[in-house]
């Protein structure tokens, strides 16, 4: 082959490469654009917002029967809410998820305190006429549910707290959850971007899990089909992020200030459930929390990660059972 075909084939080559991965880009960001409008449309349905004495408040209701409230972790909003709640709905109990202040259609006010989010829950109950009801919470859904339970105890007939972001004795200095070495640059990248998440779930999807989710690598590979599924379905639900950010940055300012509540001083039935390997450290506080709220019922998992996996329906059946036991009847 003469110096001059080498060259042509070489440049027919580059500009058939190139080409390539303009269509696989084109290809990618029409999958993008799809995605998201899917997800704008998704949080677009099924809920409404209220004026409360709180400030308007989003929130959606499903089934029938004891009311409880449904407090959802970081990255969520109603229709996390809402998918966690499911299930609780078929068992036989009224469902209320609300967006948190700074998620999806609830706005951030200046005061996003716990304490503020708990006289919130107050102010959505009051608007939906409902006098007392179970809260159930996960993660970053705990500070300002521990708060209603001592600002509101007579509107809480049970409180269940899962993998709760709370807090636990730690060494002067040292932080009140634990952060996987890429939590912190997915939050100043990913989480800053809908096509940033977007891409980092479909290109390293453990890392996401690992990372966000704080579910280890091994749990997430060896989880059965319906868990893996489920899994993927919380991964892909934090779209869009972009209507979720000033929630995200408003929990990671409570949570990094967490301080002692008076645990003694809680009188309502109380669940906490704990996943020794989350690896935002959560179990600590779980357990720490269980020790300390008289009458606490302690449930805890070996394996799992922040999303217990593995145990959620074992976990629905714990919560089921002691709503019933402890639902308000009005």
């Amino acid at each position: 082959m003469t110096r001059e075909m080498s060259t042509t084939s070489g440049r027919r080559l580059a500009i058939l490469a190139g080409a390539l991965a303009g269509s696989l880009s084109a290809f990618a960001y029409a999958r993008y654009r799809r995605d998201l409008r899917r997800a704008h449309q998704r949080v677009s349905t099924g809920s409404e917002v209220v004026q409360t004495a709180c400030g308007p408040i989003e929130y959606a209701v499903a089934g029938d029967g004891p009311p409880a409230l449904i407090v959802h972790g970081a990255g969520g909003g109603f229709d996390q809410g809402m998918e966690f709640g499911e299930a609780l709905a078929d068992n036989g109990f009224r469902i209320i998820a609300m967006s948190r202040f700074g998620y999806l259609r609830t706005p951030l006010p200046s005061d996003a305190s716990s304490a503020a989010q708990a006289d919130a829950h107050a102010c959505l109950l009051d608007a939906l006429g409902i006098e007392r009801a179970s809260i159930v919470a996960a993660s970053a859904g705990a500070p300002s549910s521990l708060q209603f339970a001592l600002r509101h105890p007579q509107r809480c007939s049970a409180l269940v707290l899962v993998v709760p972001a709370a807090y636990a004795p730690r060494p002067e200095g040292a932080p009140q959850l634990q952060m996987p070495a890429w939590t912190k640059l997915l939050f100043d990248t990913a989480l800053r971007s809908d096509f940033l998440y977007w891409s980092a779930i479909h290109v390293a999807p453990m890392l996401v899990g690992a990372a966000i989710l704080a579910t280890p690598k091994s749990v997430m590979q060896s989880a059965s089909v319906e868990e893996k599924v489920r899994v993927n379905h919380v991964m892909n639900h934090v779209l869009p992020v972009s209507l979720r950010r000033l929630g995200l940055l408003n929990d990671a300012s409570v949570v990094s200030t967490l301080g002692r509540y008076e645990l003694e001083e809680i009188r309502t039935p109380t669940l906490i459930v704990g996943v020794r390997d989350c690896l935002f450290g959560t179990f600590e506080p779980a357990h720490y929390t269980a020790q300390h709220v008289p009458g606490a019922r302690f449930v805890s998992y070996e394996t799992g990660g922040h999303l217990w996996v593995g145990h959620h329906e074992e976990l629905v059946r714990e919560i089921t059972v002691f709503l019933k036991e402890n639902a308000a009847t009005s």
